[in-house]
Order: C-alpha cells, then sequence, then structure tokens
C-alpha cells in the first residue's frame, strides 16, 4: 500500500516494486535495504523477500483510488528502472501515472541509460518528475546527459548523499535540485562547501535548490544523531520547489 513518507520533498510513496541491487557507490549504505530488512523481520506484507527485487503487481491501482491530488515518490524502496523488471511492468507503472492526472510522481533512478532508453518509445506523462541520483563525479555526474535528453516537464537530481564536490557541474535542462548527506552509522561526511557550490550552481542556472539534511554529519565536521544536525544551509532553509506543480 501506499504510506505517508516521512521525506520532506514528497507526500506519499508508492512501491509497485520492492528490492534492488546494488551499482554504486551511492548504494553503498542504502536506506531501502535496511528498511525492507526490518519490514521483513516484522512481518510486513509485501517483504517476505526482504530486500530481494520483487515485483508488487497488487499495487499497481493504489493511485487511481486515491482522489485528492497527492505527490508520490514512486519506488522509494527499489528501482523502477532496475534492470530485471520487465518494460512491459514499467510500462504499466507508466500507464497508471498517465490515468492519474490529479496527482504528481517523482520518479528516481540511478539506471539513467535504461529510462532515456525506456523514454525512446514511451511519452512521459505531463504529472511524472523524472530524476536521477548524483552522488559523485565518476558515477553520478554521467546520468545527468542521460536525463537531458527525456522531454520532461519536470527533470531533477537527487544529489543525496553528496559524497564530493561536484566541480562546476552542468545543469542546464535540469529544473530541481535536492541535495542532502548520508545518515545512519556508515554516514560518510559531507563538507559544506560542496553543498554551497551546488546551491551557486542553481543560481546560476535558475534550478529551483532543496536541502533535504545535513545527515550524520553536522556543518561543524561533528558526527552525531542528523535531527541534531539539522537543514540549515547558509544561515537558512532550502525548501524550493519546481515551479511546474
Amino acid at each position: 500500500m501506499s504510506t505517508k513518507s516521512k521525506i520532506e520533498w514528497t507526500e506519499q510513496t508508492w512501491n509497485p516494486a520492492t528490492g534492488c541491487t546494488k551499482i554504486s557507490e551511492g548504494c553503498r549504505n542504502c536506506y531501502a535495504e535496511k528498511m525492507a530488512h526490518r519490514l521483513n523481520a516484522m512481518g510486513l506484507k509485501g517483504y517476505e523477500n526482504g530486500f530481494k527485487l520483487t515485483l508488487q503487481p497488487e499495487r499497481l491501482n493504489e493511485p487511481l483510488n486515491r482522489k485528492k491530488p497527492t505527490m508520490y515518490f514512486v519506488n522509494s524502496m527499489s528501482d523502477i528502472f532496475h534492470e530485471r523488471i520487465p518494460e512491459e511492468y514499467i510500462r504499466q507503472v507508466f500507464d497508471v501515472i498517465r490515468d492519474c492526472p490529479q496527482h504528481t510522481f517523482q520518479v528516481l533512478t540511478k539506471r539513467a541509460d535504461r529510462m532515456e532508453q525506456f523514454f525512446r518509445s514511451y511519452g512521459a506523462p505531463i504529472n511524472a518528475w523524472l530524476g536521477v541520483t548524483v552522488e559523485n563525479k565518476k558515477e553520478g555526474v554521467p546520468r545527468i546527459d542521460f536525463l537531458r535528453r527525456i522531454k520532461a516537464r519536470v527533470r531533477f537530481l537527487s544529489i543525496e548523499p553528496l559524497l564530493e564536490d561536484l566541480g562546476p557541474v552542468d545543469l542546464s535542462g535540469i529544473q530541481w535540485i535536492i541535495v542532502g548527506g548520508e545518515s545512519g552509522p556508515q554516514a560518510r561526511p559531507m563538507m559544506p562547501e560542496w553543498a554551497e557550490n551546488i546551491q551557486n550552481r542553481c543560481d546560476m542556472y535558475g534550478a529551483s535548490f532543496f536541502f533535504k539534511q545535513w545527515g550524520g554529519w553536522g556543518a561543524d565536521g561533528k558526527k552525531r544523531a542528523k535531527r541534531l544536525n539539522g537543514r540549515l544551509l547558509l544561515g537558512r532553509t532550502w525548501d524550493n520547489m519546481p515551479c511546474a506543480v
């Protein structure tokens, strides 16, 4: 079932698939993997396989049954463009998105090449925001070019966890940027200047900037519970969203 989300930039999560496999440095301390094993231990329906990739077709129609306009994060517990998810199933997911014009769906992937290939033959619904994760220069930044090739109303980047300074990253054609540090006991630190650089790049390119969290390390370079580190960057909170809502 779709559930109310604690993620600052969305309202509900919808998981027509669960489970995933790691493909890059951003996956090392995957929050979804830890959550899936916890839900499995609790005996929650849908997590009988833990974090093993599992299609959940019984969840496909959930957004159709909700009339209130809602911001959905699609597959917070997986990656809808995972190489083992059949293309026909991905089409079913986006058919539901197209059939729910009252909702907005945020789709995030690390498999940017497959997403770009999929949308060569399937027109992106106007209510689908398409995004890629950008955690570093080597694996993350190249995904942006794949995203730019897709005709979408909103293209966004989730730069979380931000693992290094991205330098003069090209944000042309990107409407929304989310930045955050890593959380959890093995969290890697994020330097303030890395996040500030991206905020400056957003100003340069006219992209909306959303600072989600410091994570497990504060701006002062000290490790502590993420709730104690807050969300201030440059002395303020950044909750900007793209105009196409």
